[in-house]
C-alpha cells in the first residue's frame, strides 16, 4: 500500500522551517490503491500559519537551474530532460528532479520504474539512468492517479523533495517546474538558492504573453534569468527541406531581446523527438549526431558558461 499523510511539524534536520510534511510508506505485500490517501490534520487558524521557508543551499549541489515556463504544451519537460542529459555528456554530475506534482512526466522520458528505496537515514534515493539521478513524483504515486493536494502538501512534499533526497554530490540539479506562476514557483524561489532560470515558449504570441509573465516573477524573487529557449521553433520536411513556421517566427528571440535577455537558441519541431522521449530514450542520447542533439549540445555550453561565470563572479577579461 502507498499512503500518504500530511502532518504540521518541524521536519527533519535538514529542514529548519515548519512546514506541512508528506510521508510516503508502502508495503509490498498490500495491494496499491487507486489513489493516495492524505489524511491532514486540522488546518491552521488564522493566527498560527507556518513560518515561511528559509531561503538556503541544498548540501552537496553547486548548482541549481529551474526549466520553466508560464504556459503548459510547449515542450517544457523535453528540454528539461534533454538540457539534463546534454549537462551530463559536458561531463558535469547532474540530477533532475520533476517539480510537476499534478502531472508529472519525467520518469517516463527517463525510463525510469519503481519506487525509490530509503536509506537508513530516512532519506529517499533517486533512481538513475544515462548517468543522472532521477526524482519524481511519477516513481512515487500509481501512474493513473490523481494528486489532488491543496497548496500546502504541495509545498511541503517539494520541501521534502529538495531536502530529504540523498542527491549527494552534483553539479547541476536541474529541476522542471509545472507550468505557471504557483506553489511550486513560489515554494522553490522561497526556500532554495536557485543559481538561474531557463524559460521554455514557442514562438506563438500566446504563449509569450505567459512566457513574459513567468519571467517577471523570476525577476520579482530575484532569481537570475540565463536566457529563453524557443521550442517548436520551425518544421522541417524530412523529404524536400522546407521549412514552416507553424507558430510564427522568431517570436521568443524578439522577446528576449525586448526582455535583455539572452536568447538561448532554436529548438525544431521534429517527431524524432517526441519518439525518443515517448519512449524513455530522449534524442540527445539515443542519437548524437542528430540536428536536434547538436542544438540541445550548443544550449547547454552557452549554459554552464554562463553558470562557470556566476560562480567566478562574471566573465574573465583576456588581453592578448
Amino acid at each position: 500500500m502507498l499512503r500518504v499523510t500530511s502532518r504540521l511539524k518541524r521536519v527533519a534536520p535538514l529542514n529548519t522551517v515548519y512546514a506541512p510534511t508528506i510521508t510516503f510508506f508502502w508495503s509490498k505485500k498490500e495491494k496499491e490503491p487507486e489513489q493516495p490517501i492524505v489524511q491532514p490534520k486540522k488546518q491552521h487558524t488564522p493566527h498560527s500559519h507556518p513560518k515561511p521557508p528559509q531561503k538556503s543551499s541544498i548540501p552537496g549541489i553547486k548548482h541549481i537551474v529551474v526549466v520553466a515556463s508560464g504556459k503548459g504544451g510547449v515542450g517544457k519537460s523535453t528540454v528539461a530532460t534533454n538540457l539534463a542529459l546534454s549537462f551530463s555528456r559536458l561531463n558535469q554530475s547532474v540530477g533532475l528532479l520533476d517539480a510537476d506534482i499534478y502531472g508529472p512526466s519525467i520518469h517516463k522520458m527517463m525510463n525510469v520504474t519503481g519506487k525509490p528505496d530509503i536509506d537508513p537515514h530516512g532519506r529517499l534515493v533517486p533512481k538513475s539512468n544515462y548517468g543522472i539521478k532521477v526524482m519524481s513524483m511519477g516513481n512515487i504515486v500509481p501512474e493513473d492517479s490523481p494528486t489532488i493536494w491543496r497548496g500546502p502538501l504541495v509545498m511541503g512534499a517539494l520541501n521534502q523533495l529538495f531536502r530529504q533526497v540523498d542527491w549527494g554530490e552534483l553539479d547541476i540539479l536541474v529541476i522542471d517546474f509545472p507550468p505557471g506562476t504557483g506553489d511550486a514557483q513560489l515554494t522553490t524561489a522561497q526556500s532554495v538558492d536557485v543559481t538561474g532560470a531557463v524559460i521554455v515558449s514557442t514562438p506563438q504570441d500566446i504563449a509569450l504573453i505567459d512566457a513574459k509573465r513567468g519571467t517577471n516573477m523570476f525577476r520579482k524573487v530575484g532569481i537570475p534569468i540565463l536566457g529563453i529557449i524557443e521550442n517548436m521553433s520551425f518544421y522541417k520536411c524530412t523529404n524536400c527541406g522546407h521549412v514552416d513556421h507553424i507558430f510564427g517566427h522568431h517570436g521568443a528571440k524578439d522577446t528576449a531581446e525586448e526582455m535583455n535577455l539572452d536568447f538561448l537558441g532554436e529548438v525544431p519541431l521534429n517527431v524524432i523527438v517526441r519518439e525518443t522521449s515517448d519512449s524513455g530514450k530522449p534524442i540527445v542520447i539515443s542519437d548524437t549526431s542528430h540536428d536536434t542533439s547538436k542544438i540541445f549540445m550548443s544550449i547547454a555550453e552557452k549554459v554552464l558558461k554562463k553558470l562557470q561565470e556566476q560562480a567566478t563572479g562574471g566573465p574573465k577579461i583576456i588581453i592578448e
